[in-house]
């Protein structure tokens, strides 16, 4: 695996906090870490809605980094999800 491929995705941050280094090796403050697992340990806890839901709000929040809000929209729709709430559309893409 090269370096590249270790610093990237999800998977590669999860790992990082894991060990309590960010990804270029330095430590992660203590403070930062023990506010980062705290809040983590809470949303733990959390009663779910179910996993469709969770599905299309990390396809919003992570989509909307990646792709146009038409496209977004066209995928969801394309998908089955319910489309982009207005709500949505002004909080990831209102300053663009």
């Amino acid at each position: 695996m090269t370096d590249a491929q270790k610093q990237t995705g999800a998977d590669a941050v999860d790992a990082a906090i894991a060990q309590g280094l960010d990804l270029d090796g330095s430590p992660i403050p203590p403070a930062k870490l023990k506010l980062y697992q705290d809040v983590m340990a809470l949303e733990g806890d959390r009663q779910r809605s179910g996993v469709t839901n969770t599905m299309r709000s990390r396809i919003v929040r992570i989509g909307a980094k990646h792709l146009s809000q038409d496209e977004l929209n066209q995928r969801l729709a394309a998908a089955d999800f319910a489309p982009l709430k207005a709500k949505e559309i002004q909080f990831y893409y209102g300053g663009k």
